[in-house]
């Protein structure tokens, strides 16, 4: 799509060409690719999008793109990564789902991606990085949660960040240490042993040594002993103290915004599927969740606006970390998103990819254009226009 390009990025062009992940930094509000080297590291201070590409069984490509937003991060950079994700989702057709990831509140989705884990890590682009050979190691020590998927994150290095129900891993650069809290349980204790193999290999050459330190079980000769050295000798710790990370947004009456020309602008009236015009987009704010509508026929440049609006509506009102944002287009919304409407009829039903691309097909062969070049993900007719800026043409 020639004209599409003039208004999107660079750095996307090739993506979602085969199956896997890819993965950009938002660098002075640019996105810059990250090496597969490096995937699975994130920098609280920084935000990334993360577009993950698979086939179905009959070949064509699905989408899921994600973005990262670390804690340290700054209300602009987030913003940018919103933006970037709708140029993102246009350069690959606009059918991609979306999806927004918190530090400490990623989907399970989101950290299937990367095995066993991803390992956050203090700092960011603008505090500049450092080469291999000017690094020095640092102990760090960090929570180990979830049964399945695994959620590590970096806590103080003391005493205080300890507690009696969770699992934590304390990396050092001679020994990594598995404290096991005495409530925890079995599987969160064995998903934790993962995630000390995999740092033991990628971060020490796979020759450091592993403790397993018990809660409650003190050897002064054993690892345990030196365990507690590290923390300045053995004191009891205090019980799981509850922070903002836990704190579980409340859903609350569903708030229907527009936005036009810029404007966002509330919506009175018992919500219907009526109110929704294909030439715009809309906030639907539901508390704990607010969905993203998108209009099949809008602009990239409106899409973009509907992306910034949600970032500036949650750090308006200092939403809870934990608030999901899910963009949905027109014609593929899902169920809980049309739950939230007195009527909308039944029997509209997601059309399939590969109907999409027959529409595409039959319009193209009215006109005389071979079917070469039709992306295996192409949209459905009704997506063309807002995707050919500038006049462009399916090549």
């Amino acid at each position: 799509m020639s004209g599409s390009t003039k208004v999107l990025d660079p750095a996307f062009q090739g993506a979602g060409q085969k199956p896997g992940t890819e993965i950009w930094r938002i660098e002075n509000f640019e996105a810059v690719p990250v090496p597969k080297s490096d995937h699975g590291k994130f920098y609280m201070g920084d935000t990334y999008i993360v577009l993950q590409t698979t086939q179905n069984k009959s070949g064509a490509y699905l989408f899921d793109i994600h973005f990262w937003i670390g804690k340290d991060t700054s209300q602009d950079e987030a913003g940018t990564a919103a933006v970037k994700t709708v140029e993102l989702d246009a350069v690959l057709g606009g059918r991609a789902v979306q999806h927004r990831e918190i530090q400490g509140h990623e989907s399970d989705k989101f950290l299937s991606y990367f095995k066993p884990c991803i390992i956050p890590l203090e700092g960011g682009v603008a505090s500049g990085f450092k080469t291999p050979e000017e690094e020095v190691f640092e102990t760090r020590l960090y929570t180990c949660k979830g049964k399945r998927a695994i959620r590590l994150k970096q806590v103080p290095f003391a005493r205080t960040s300890l507690n009696h129900d969770d699992v934590f891993i304390l990396d050092t650069e001679e020994k990594i240490y598995q404290f096991n809290g005495a409530n925890s349980n079995i599987q969160e204790r064995a998903k934790a042993l993962e995630v000390v193999q995999y740092l033991k290999d990628k971060y020490h050459e796979g020759t450091c040594d592993v403790a397993i330190v018990d809660d409650g079980k003190l050897d002064t000769e054993s690892d345990s002993g030196a365990f507690w050295v590290l923390f300045g000798g053995f004191a009891p710790i205090g019980r799981k103290v509850a922070n903002d990370d836990d704190i579980t947004p409340e859903s609350t009456p569903p708030k229907l915004y527009c936005i036009a020309d810029g404007k966002v602008e509330p919506i009175d009236g018992d919500l219907s599927k009526s109110m929704l015009e294909n030439t715009k987009c809309y906030l639907l704010d539901c508390g704990s969740e607010v969905f993203i509508w998108v209009g099949r026929v809008t602009q990239v440049d409106e899409r973009k606006v509907a992306s910034q609006s949600a970032e500036d509506l949650l750090a308006s009102e200092n939403r809870p970390k934990a608030t999901r944002v899910t963009r949905v287009i027109q014609g593929y919304e899902s169920h809980s998103f049309k739950s939230n409407f007195d009527s909308w009829p039944s029997g509209s039903a997601t059309p399939g990819n590969e109907e999409g691309r027959g529409k595409v097909a039959a319009l193209l062969k009215q006109q005389g254009v071979g079917l070469k070049g039709i992306a295996k993900s192409a949209p459905v007719i009704e997506d063309i226009p807002p995707l050919l800026e500038g006049g462009g043409k399916l090549e």
